[in-house]
C-alpha cells in the first residue's frame, strides 16, 4: 500500500471551518449555499461550517448580497482600489512588482480571515491568483475538461473563456466542468490548472449555433498576439460567452457543491507521488477522478477512460 495523506482530516465532532472566495455574480457561491439550505431541510447535516465569504470586488459583486440573504460575514478586499493606490492601473502578477503587490495583497486578506480558523477554501469564480493556496487547501472550480490532454498535459487550461474557446478550436462536441485542488501560484505558466482533478461534471453539449469551425478557426489566426484590454469582440468570443454560460449551469452547478462536501468529509487522498485517492466504502481507492452530477458519483479509475 502507497503511503497516502488525506488532504483534509475532519477532527471528530468537529465540522471544519469554509470560506467561499467569489468575484462576480457569485452564482456558483449560490448554488452551494442553496444546496446546502435544501439538505438542512431535508434533515441532512452539512459536514462543514461556513464562516465567511470572501470578495476582490466588492462595489460589484454579490457578496454582499449574498452574505445579507444567508447571514454570513463578508470580507472585503478591493485589489483593484490596492493596485491603483500603489501606481498599477492593471492587476496583474506579470512583473515582478505586480507579483509583489499581489504577495501583498494576500498578506491583507491572511490578516482579516485570522479569526475565522479557516480549514479549506473554495474559490467560487474567484479570478486573482493569490498564494492563500499555500496557507489551507483551496477547491478551484474551472471551465474545462482537465482530462482532456495533448502531449501528456492538460490543454483546456487557463482564465475566464479560454478553455471553452480552446474545446471550440479543438472540434470538441461537448465540455466539462473541473474542480482542482489549487496549486501556490509562481508566476510561470505550467502552474495554471495543474492542482488534482478532485472531480469532473457531467458532459455538456458544446453549441455553435450555426457557426462553421473553420470559421471560427480562422477568427482565431487572424487575432492580435496581444490580448486586448476588455478581451476579444468577434464571433469565437460571443460563442465562448454563451457556452460557457450553458457550462456553469450544466458543469458548475452539478459538480462543485458536491466535491465541497465530500472534500469536507474526508473522502480525498494523496499518495507520496501524487496518485489521488478516493474514499469508497470505507477505504481508499486510487482514482484519475470522480465525475460527480449532483448526489451521484461516479469514479474513474486509473485503468479507465473517460
Amino acid at each position: 500500500m502507497k503511503n497516502i495523506e488525506m488532504l483534509l482530516s475532519p477532527l471528530a465532532g468537529q465540522r471544519p471551518h469554509a470560506a467561499i472566495f467569489l468575484s462576480g455574480t457569485g452564482s456558483n457561491a449560490e448554488q452551494i449555499l442553496r444546496r446546502n439550505q435544501e439538505l438542512v431541510s431535508q434533515g441532512k447535516e452539512i459536514p462543514y461550517d461556513l464562516q465567511v465569504l470572501v470578495t476582490d470586488a466588492p462595489e460589484t459583486s454579490r457578496a454582499r448580497e449574498l452574505g445579507k440573504i444567508y447571514s454570513i460575514p463578508v470580507i472585503e478586499e478591493d485589489i483593484r482600489a490596492f493596485y491603483l493606490a500603489h501606481g498599477e492601473e492593471r492587476v496583474s502578477v506579470r512583473t515582478p512588482k505586480a507579483q509583489e503587490l499581489r504577495n501583498r495583497w494576500s498578506d491583507r486578506l491572511r490578516e482579516k480571515l485570522r479569526p475565522y480558523a479557516i480549514d479549506f477554501a473554495v474559490f467560487a469564480g474567484f479570478v486573482p491568483l493569490t498564494n492563500l493556496t499555500a496557507d489551507f487547501p483551496c477547491l478551484n472550480v474551472h471551465p474545462g475538461d482537465l482530462t482532456y490532454l495533448k502531449e501528456g498535459r492538460r490543454y483546456l487550461v487557463g482564465l475566464h473563456q479560454l478553455p471553452v474557446e480552446l474545446a471550440i478550436l479543438e472540434g470538441l462536441e461537448t465540455m466539462r466542468s473541473s474542480v482542482i485542488l489549487a496549486r501556490p501560484y509562481t508566476g510561470k505558466g505550467e502552474d495554471m490548472d495543474n492542482g488534482p482533478l478532485l472531480g469532473i461534471s457531467p458532459e455538456v453539449p458544446i453549441n455553435l449555433h450555426g457557426a462553421k469551425l473553420e470559421e471560427l478557426r480562422a477568427i482565431a489566426a487572424a487575432r492580435p498576439e496581444k490580448r486586448p484590454a476588455g478581451g476579444y469582440k468577434d464571433r469565437l468570443a460571443d460563442l465562448a460567452a454563451l457556452n460557457l454560460e450553458r457550462l456553469k449551469r450544466g458543469g458548475d452547478w452539478k459538480v462543485l457543491p458536491g466535491v465541497v462536501r465530500d472534500f469536507a468529509k474526508g473522502c480525498y487522498a494523496l499518495s507520496d507521488e501524487n496518485q489521488l485517492f478516493y474514499r469508497i466504502g470505507g477505504k481508499f481507492h486510487p482514482v484519475e477522478t470522480v465525475q460527480v452530477d449532483g448526489d451521484q458519483r461516479e469514479p474513474i479509475f486509473a485503468s479507465e477512460q473517460i
